[in-house]
């Protein structure tokens, strides 16, 4: 079941950003939420940068085959979920309802369980993995 979950969760994320778009909920005039935006895209930018050329992919595994800790993975194990997550909620508090929050709360676990799904098959992966878990947060620096 977390595997299925796992794999659906990009569709997820990447449906929800799009329906809260189509809602408008992107578009604010709050400074406060629009510095989120920014930072969210800067993140995933810089996550992005962080890998060699050629070793990106959208899968769990890097194409390199060194585990990356350099960029912001020096502070979180998974910044581009923390970046999607940042986005969403941004978006979700844009244009809060109840609609918006579930969709916020369904992101999450969806991004909650590809993580717990990645951290599973980069342990197997890296043997220096646990070691880097244990030093680096998931999601949140010196939080979660």
């Amino acid at each position: 079941m977390l595997k299925v979950i796992a794999h659906l969760a990009p569709i997820v994320v990447l449906g929800t950003i799009a329906t809260l778009a189509v809602l408008g909920s992107f578009f604010t005039t709050s400074p406060w939420l629009l510095a989120l935006y920014v930072l969210a895209l800067a993140l995933a930018i810089w996550a992005r940068s962080a890998f060699p050329a050629g070793a990106f992919r959208a899968g769990p595994l890097p194409a390199g085959a060194a585990l990356i800790r350099r960029g912001p993975y020096r502070f979180v194990r998974h910044p581009m979920y923390s970046a999607a997550l940042l986005l969403v909620w941004g978006g979700v508090f844009a244009r809060l309802t109840w609609g918006t929050a579930a969709l916020g709360v369904l992101v999450t676990g969806m991004a909650v369980a590809r993580v717990v799904y990645e951290e599973n098959m980069l342990r197997a992966a890296f043997t220096d993995y646990g070691e880097y878990a244990r030093s680096t947060r998931a999601l949140i620096p010196f939080i979660a």
